[in-house]
């Protein structure tokens, strides 16, 4: 069986993201995206949030589940019995990132192979970053993120702005 780890933050799981998961998951048996738990980083959502999140946006991929970790990739790799890491790149300063972040877990386990997706082109602008902005500012983000993403993160946000009225 063929195992492959999505690691991320996924905060929030973009059109990006699941373009990536549901063309890793035709050629993996089983794609597991791993959600890594990092408290050095201010999220909107928390981890038990995305994992709720993307389990609903995946749900009909069968050979998918979410899970969240913390530590090293590689050791999640492990415990999780995955010979890949499955990979997204936007533009060409992603690829200088993940291939340094790929042979250092190669040499970390030298069993582990990067599997790197080429974005689709009508997701390469989008990331998780500009999501939240344009989410922020009340914003169309149908584009970037799927109508259940956007909800949350509405409700999210609505949620934020309430509290920042409320403060004033």
């Amino acid at each position: 069986m063929k195992i492959a780890i999505y690691p991320g933050s996924f905060d929030p799981f973009t059109r990006g993201h699941l373009d990536i998961t549901e063309r890793a998951s035709a050629i993996f048996d089983k794609v597991i995206i791993g959600i890594l738990r990092n408290s050095a980083k201010q999220a909107l959502f928390s981890t038990d949030e995305r994992v709720s999140i993307i389990n609903e946006v995946v749900r009909e991929i069968p050979n998918v589940e979410v899970v969240s970790f913390s530590g090293l990739t590689v050791d999640f790799a492990r415990e999780q019995h995955a010979d890949s890491i499955v990979r997204g790149l936007r533009a060409i300063t992603d690829f200088e990132y993940e291939i340094q972040i790929a042979q250092t877990n190669r040499s970390l386990n030298p069993d582990l192979d990067t599997v790197f997706f080429a974005t689709s082109l009508e997701y390469s602008y989008i990331s998780s970053s500009l999501a939240k902005e344009i989410a922020s500012y009340g914003g169309d983000i149908d584009r970037l993120v799927t109508p259940y993403v956007a909800e949350q993160m509405r409700k999210k946000y609505g949620i934020l702005n309430e509290r920042l009225v409320e403060a004033e």
